[in-house]
């Protein structure tokens, strides 16, 4: 169910957020009873402190939460729904203590503190609901929080229950609801049609129905620029003949994570609006051990004709997202977005929670960072560094997808993808899409990371 804020005015219990700097002036302020009681149960409005102060009848009269200092919110976030999941069960309604920069972001927190992944057993979250303050745009926050959750669960989802073939139903209901076009090449069709890496990529698992290859293609709206959307959609990663060891196969249900965030950021776009002709690309593929596998040596021919030499069949989400850029570029759209948990050297480099994309564009690169910080979606650019470019260049063929040595891998992979793209302005985010400690406002599980901060920059990345 997406989040959503309550209505409820009459049942509201009064919320104040509390600076601690502040604090001593707010207590000064209270009226003598409740001044006695915040003094008697020792409240000094600490990060993450709750404290509800009950009416002369018992009932709650307020409720307060501590704020911290500037320093300590600095070094977390979604300080508000991390109260929320301490406070008791009621409606309430913010009075004061959040400034207008950070309200909108700690309002999302609020509403994502409820989400579960209770697909297979039931999940309790706090039944804590927030009425939204005034000057906030309710409906829109709404719509990014329902994106963000469906976010999660497709990632959340095993791989038995979101193959190929349920990531096409998934996002077919997204296109229904929105009245959005879709289309779907599967199985040997890609050959005749031309996305030979989809194929190798994911033929040998085929032979299940639902299981078989695929390129789903979306679009939406008739008028507008041109953002066209494509997502790493690899249902399961076995890492093919080159296998994984079963310690790194764990989470790979995980590695469809473009595709999920890429559908999220799609629902967001077509739910609120937005005067742009959208376009959705997702290869969805299982990376799997049959006697038809792909294998390290193979020499494939992409769809734009370059070649590609396969020295690690692990390395396949570049290979797919190849054809899938290649199709993108063909219409020249204004800009184009890939989204894929693509190599570990991305979080070796920084971490979990941070996002690197790629750009060679300044100016994008600038609206992108700005619009993270804003909406605390952090995301860090990294660099198309030209010299590396011969790391992926093996000799025998045009490309290599795999280069030798482990250095410079989230480089040289977003340097690989950016060969299938031509004159569109081009964005890579290279996500991990998972929260590996639970947090405030994220469980453990799946993540959407970039979306909201490429749906804040949208209208300054393409003029709308």
């Amino acid at each position: 169910m997406a989040p959503t804020f309550s209505q409820d005015h009459k049942a509201a219990i009064a919320l104040h957020v509390i600076d601690q700097p502040a604090f001593e002036t707010w207590l000064d302020a209270q009226q003598g009873r409740v001044k006695t009681w915040v003094q008697a149960n020792d409240f000094k409005a600490a990060r993450g402190e709750v404290l509800l102060v009950p009416s002369e009848g018992g009932h709650p009269l307020m409720a307060l939460v501590g704020y911290g200092t500037p320093d300590q919110r600095a070094k977390r976030r979604y300080h508000l729904a991390g109260a929320a999941a301490k406070l008791p069960r009621g409606v309430y309604e913010l009075v004061s203590g959040i400034d207008s920069e950070q309200i909108e972001t700690e309002c999302f927190g609020w509403l994502m503190s409820s989400y579960r992944f209770a697909r297979y057993a039931k999940q309790n979250a706090p039944d804590v609901q927030l009425i939204a303050p005034k000057g906030v745009d309710a409906a829109k926050l709404e719509i990014i929080a329902g994106a963000e959750a469906l976010i999660r669960d497709l990632i959340n989802t095993p791989a038995a229950d979101m193959g190929p073939g349920d990531l096409e139903a998934a996002a077919g209901a997204i296109a229904s609801e929105h009245g959005a076009e879709m289309t779907v090449i599967c199985g040997d069709d890609l050959l005749s049609r031309n996305f030979p890496l989809i194929h190798a990529v994911g033929r040998a698992a085929g032979h299940v129905a639902d299981r078989a290859p695929r390129l789903i293609d979306m679009r939406w709206g008739k008028s507008g620029p041109m953002v066209t959307l494509v997502g790493k959609g690899v249902c399961f990663d076995t890492g093919g003949l080159n296998l994984k060891p079963g310690s790194s196969m764990g989470l790979m249900k995980k590695d469809m994570g473009g595709a999920a965030n890429v559908l999220g950021l799609a629902q967001m776009i077509m739910a609120l609006g937005l005067p742009v002709r959208l376009r959705v690309l997702i290869p969805a593929v299982e990376n799997a051990v049959s006697g038809n596998a792909f294998r390290p040596g193979d020499v494939l021919t992409s769809r734009k004709g370059l070649t590609i030499e396969v020295n690690n069949t692990d390395a396949e989400g570049r290979l797919v997202l190849a054809d899938a850029l290649a199709l993108a570029d063909e219409e020249s759209p204004d800009l184009v977005i890939s989204m894929a948990t693509l190599t570990g050297a991305a979080r070796v480099a920084l971490g979990p929670d941070i996002a690197p994309f790629f750009t060679d564009d300044d100016a994008t690169a600038l609206t992108l960072s700005g619009a993270a910080a804003r909406v605390q979606d952090p995301v860090w650019r990294m660099p198309f560094h030209e010299p590396y470019e011969l790391r992926i260049e093996p000799g025998i063929a045009d490309l290599d997808n795999a280069p030798a040595g482990g250095f410079a891998g989230a480089i040289t992979a977003a340097l690989f993808l950016r060969r299938f793209v031509g004159q569109s302005r081009y964005v890579h985010f290279d996500i991990y899409g998972w929260q590996q400690v639970a947090a405030p406002a994220r469980p453990k599980g799946g993540l959407g990371q970039g979306p909201r901060t490429i749906l804040e920059a949208l209208p300054d990345l393409v003029n709308l």
